[in-house]
């Protein structure tokens, strides 16, 4: 058989190869900017915020930590910080938190960040309002003793021996007054009203406490400031009883003695 003349074929483009398998994402990067605000308030509670223990507090890193884990324990840190700035409440944007504690965050159910906070919420440690609103406790409650079994066996000997050795919380009323008085001083110092406050908050006072201390001080600074001095010396006495007053008694003898002046008067 004979094979038939040579046909030549053109060129064929480069076919594009398959395409490049896209990166991991990245949950601790958003998107895109931000629409999604959260409005934090304080979960006012009389009772665990005498009796519970600051998310910053030892406490909660060494018992919390293995209950909740360590995105809620930053979560729950980070909201008090910002609620020690802000004691009536504040707005958060949930991209730029998620990015600065490093949880991921996206829109939907089922985002890092927002089973972070249903996992705070589920241990009675927060609770939503409205739809964009969330109340954060400023405490965390001592551990049940459910809580405390599920740590380690060497967690829950410690957490035994803290148990024995806590000290009694003093009482609000305590804490009152000492906070009042400590706001006092520093406003007598010369610290600003806003100064004081936050040193209050330095001493681990209850930011409630701290700005009910700081507007009594105010208050009783201004009173001081502005009260008239008194002008008798506090040991004269009157000459003659006020009007309409009599002695019951008779007076007796002075044993002191007479100056010059009242001895010649007398002459």
């Amino acid at each position: 058989m004979t094979a038939g003349p040579a046909i030549d074929l053109p060129d064929l483009p480069d076919l594009p190869g398959p395409p490049a398998p896209a990166p991991p994402p990245d949950e601790s990067v958003s998107p895109g900017p931000s629409t999604h605000l959260l409005h934090v308030t304080p979960w006012e509670d009389a009772l665990i915020d005498r009796l519970g223990h600051d998310p910053r507090s030892h406490y909660v890193e060494r018992f919390w930590l293995g209950v909740l884990g360590p995105s809620a324990v930053w979560l729950l840190r980070h909201l008090a910080t910002r609620l020690d700035e802000h004691p009536e409440g504040c707005t958060i944007d949930v991209d730029d938190t998620a990015r600065a504690l490093g949880i991921g965050h996206r829109s939907g159910r089922s985002a890092q960040f927002d089973r972070t906070v249903e996992r705070v919420c589920g241990f009675g440690l927060a609770q939503h309002v409205g739809g964009d609103g969330l109340a954060v406790r400023r405490h965390l409650p001592p551990l049940s003793l459910r809580q405390v079994q599920r740590l380690p066996a060497v967690l829950q000997d410690e957490h035994r021996t803290w148990q024995q050795q806590a000290p009694a919380h003093p009482p609000v009323e305590h804490l009152k007054r000492r906070a009042r008085a400590l706001a006092l001083s520093l406003l007598q110092l010369g610290e600003s009203p806003d100064d004081a406050e936050r040193q209050l908050h330095r001493w681990r006072f209850h930011p409630a406490l701290a700005f009910d201390a700081v507007r009594w001080a105010v208050a009783t600074h201004a009173e001081d400031q502005t009260a008239p001095e008194p002008v008798a010396d506090a040991g004269e006495r009157p000459a003659f009883p006020p009007a309409g007053l009599q002695p019951t008694s008779r007076p007796t003898p002075s044993t002191t003695k007479p100056t010059a002046s009242a001895a010649s008067a007398n002459r």
